[in-house]
C-alpha cells in the first residue's frame, strides 16, 4: 500500500526549503504520495520579518547558512523587505493542487524566494511563476484576483492549526508518525520503511488460522 506523506509547511521558512532534499532522496523508488500543507507562520496582520533586523541576520549566519552548506544546497536570505505574507501564493496553491500541479507549484515558490529573492507576495510575480511551471496565467490571475481559493486556504489552514495540531514547521506526518523539523535522508527512509511494515501487518495480522475442523 501506498505510505502517505504530509509535509506542514511555509513558503518563507528555510529550513522548509532544505527539507525538501532529503525527503526527495528518501522516498525515490518507494511507492509513497507526498502533500505538502499551507502552514503560515505570520498571518496577517501580523507583523513579517524584515531580513535586515539582527533576528534574521543572527539565524542564517548561526543556523540556515551552515547547514545548507553542509547539505549542498544553495540559498540566500531573501533581501525582499518586509518579508511578505504567504496566504496569496497559498491560495494559488490551491489552484495549482487542483490543476494536478500542487508540488511543483510548492518547489517553485520556495526556489523563487530562496534562490531567486522573487517577492512572492506579489500577484504579478506569482502569476508569472505559476506560467512557468505550466499553469494558465490568465486563469491564475483571475482566481487570486477574486479570491477564488481563500476558504479552501482557510480550510487548510483551520486543519493545520487544530485537527492537526502543527505548531512548527517543517512538520512530516509519515503514515502514522509525527516528527518536526528537518531530517535526514536516513531518518525519513527508517520511518518510512517502518510505515511499510506496519501496513505489510495491518494487511495480515498476526494469529489467524484455520481449524482441522474445517472452519475457516
Amino acid at each position: 500500500m501506498t505510505v502517505k506523506i504530509k509535509v506542514y509547511s511555509d513558503y518563507v521558512c528555510p529550513f522548509c526549503f532544505l527539507a525538501e532534499k532529503p525527503l526527495e532522496e528518501a522516498v525515490m523508488g518507494k511507492d509513497v504520495e507526498i502533500d505538502w500543507m499551507p502552514f503560515e507562520l505570520r498571518p496577517y496582520p501580523n507583523k513579517t520579518l524584515r531580513p535586515e533586523e539582527d533576528y534574521l541576520q543572527t539565524t542564517w549566519k548561526q543556523s540556515v547558512y551552515p547547514m545548507a552548506e553542509r547539505m549542498g544546497i544553495d540559498i540566500v536570505l531573501p533581501k525582499v523587505s518586509p518579508q511578505p505574507y504567504t496566504h496569496l501564493a497559498f491560495e494559488g496553491f490551491q489552484y495549482a493542487k487542483e490543476k494536478g500541479k500542487g508540488n511543483e507549484y510548492n518547489d517553485r515558490m520556495l526556489r523563487a524566494f530562496f534562490q531567486e529573492e522573487q517577492d512572492i507576495g506579489d500577484l504579478t510575480v506569482l502569476t508569472e511563476l505559476a506560467g512557468e511551471i505550466g499553469l494558465d496565467k490568465g486563469e491564475f490571475n483571475d482566481a487570486l484576483i477574486h479570491r477564488k481559493y481563500k476558504e479552501a486556504h482557510e480550510s487548510a489552514l483551520e486543519h493545520a492549526y487544530n485537527e492537526a495540531d502543527i505548531q512548527a514547521v517543517p512538520t512530516f506526518i509519515i503514515g502514522e508518525t509525527k516528527i518536526a523539523g528537518i531530517l535526514s535522508k536516513e531518518r525519513l527512509t527508517a520511518i518510512i520503511d517502518e510505515e511499510i511494515e506496519k501496513q505489510k501487518n495491518d494487511d495480515f495480522p498476526e494469529g489467524l488460522s484455520c481449524g482441522i475442523d474445517g472452519f475457516c
